[in-house]
């Protein structure tokens, strides 16, 4: 079965999550991914989380059906390398300091000489130009930067931080979606190769839908809200009789009819105050007291029963155990059997998004170190001697 990326072929040049991640996403869906890695210490995040015989478990869900290739990009010699890689290449993906490449005769003028048609992604904290550019920035820079930080939390309590790398992985997604375009553009249009350049920061503020618009109208800086969504009511948590949180999201105008009749607050779905969500969120404090009330009194289990059989859109937090034993994560596929270096079963997540005629797939289970070095500089032509005597140097 023919992939949507297949054809295409992608140098990897980033380490630890964004551009890696992004990678992740194309080997998917058929690229062929060459991940260049430094000789001995190979990509950070192999050492980071959990190990399992000193290799990080995040590395068999992160670096799946990608080749390894060792290569110190700080002597000539790899450097040399790399451009004999770009000839053939589709995509460069890279998630250095800005300048970095440019350090090692590897920028994009002197790569589009060599490939006029290679499509560059360079993630970077702040991105290639701007007074910030030169600064170092990971994925807790620009969630700050880029407003999701300040929203986080309780009011009046300092900000939190979601619980996985969500700047970087946003970020991914965006490289991801650049890189798509590029290729169609190249492709269907006839066009050269470009540069797709993503910050992290911008990443995050593009998914902050109203918040610039509202204040430059209404002066207006939006301030976190703990779990309720502000300005759209009702839809936030609400504590259970058995202590346990049901997330409640009945804004719509029909949807919240039907939930102040399951609740036995007629009087309050009817009333014409309420019948629109800006009326609703003028007395937001009020409406979630009243749902509040109603949870108190049963199970999570009974509310979200409740809930589903008057078709409002609710559901309980998951924590990991929930999403491993959940019949829904299983029948669509999202938890994946694969298997360690070392033959032990680890369970990996699925494939997104899903695509009906050329899905995904796992190919190959996550390189150990330099494992795909000889085959791919014997296809470049660099013979064995010369690559025992790169290994003796350091540079392989």
């Amino acid at each position: 079965m023919t992939k949507p990326m297949d054809g295409v072929k992608v140098l990897e040049l980033g380490q630890l999550i964004a551009g890696p991640f992004a990678c992740k996403m194309l080997a998917e869906f058929g690229a062929e991914v060459i991940k260049i890695e430094p000789p001995e210490t190979g990509d950070p995040l192999r050492k980071w989380r959990l190990l399992h015989e000193g290799t990080s478990v995040w590395w068999a869900s992160q670096s799946r059906n990608k080749q390894s290739v060792t290569l110190d990009l700080r002597q000539k010699e790899g450097q040399d390398v790399i451009r004999l890689l770009i000839k053939e290449v589709d995509v460069l993906v890279e998630n250095f300091r800005p300048g970095t490449l440019e350090k090692w005769g590897l920028g994009w003028e002197e790569l589009k000489a060599i490939n006029p048609r290679l499509i560059m992604l360079r993630v970077s904290g702040y991105g290639q130009t701007g007074p910030y550019k030169d600064l170092p920035g990971f994925g807790v820079v620009g969630e700050a930067m880029g407003g999701l930080r300040h929203l986080s939390g309780e009011p009046g309590r300092p900000p939190v931080r979601v619980g996985v790398s969500i700047g970087d992985s946003l970020s991914a997604l965006h490289g991801v979606i650049g890189v798509l375009l590029a290729l169609r553009h190249r492709d269907q249009n006839g066009g050269d190769g470009q540069v797709i350049d993503v910050a992290l920061y911008e990443s995050v503020f593009n998914m902050m839908e109203s918040m610039v618009a509202e204040y430059s109208v209404f002066n207006e800086i939006r301030q976190p809200a703990g779990s309720s969504l502000p300005g759209i009511t009702p839809s936030n948590a609400y504590r259970c009789a058995d202590g346990k949180y049901a997330l409640i999201a009945g804004n719509g105008d029909s949807i919240f009819k039907r939930l102040m009749t399951l609740i036995g607050r007629d009087d309050i779905g009817n009333d014409p105050e309420f019948a629109h969500n800006d009326g609703r969120s003028r007395q937001a404090e009020y409406i979630d007291g009243v749902i509040g009330q109603w949870a108190a009194r049963h199970s999570l289990e009974n509310v979200l029963q409740a809930l589903h059989e008057s078709r409002i859109p609710a559901g309980k937090i998951y924590d990991v155990a929930d999403i491993v034993n959940d019949p829904h994560y299983k029948e669509r596929q999202m938890l994946l059997q694969g298997e360690l270096e070392d033959g032990t079963p680890v369970i990996l997540p699925g494939i997104v998004p899903k695509l009906s005629a050329t899905p995904g797939e796992v190919r190959r289970r996550a390189p150990t170190l330099g494992q795909d070095t000889a085959s791919v500089l014997t296809a470049l032509g660099i013979d064995e001697q010369m690559q025992q005597q790169w290994r003796k140097q350091g540079i392989i």
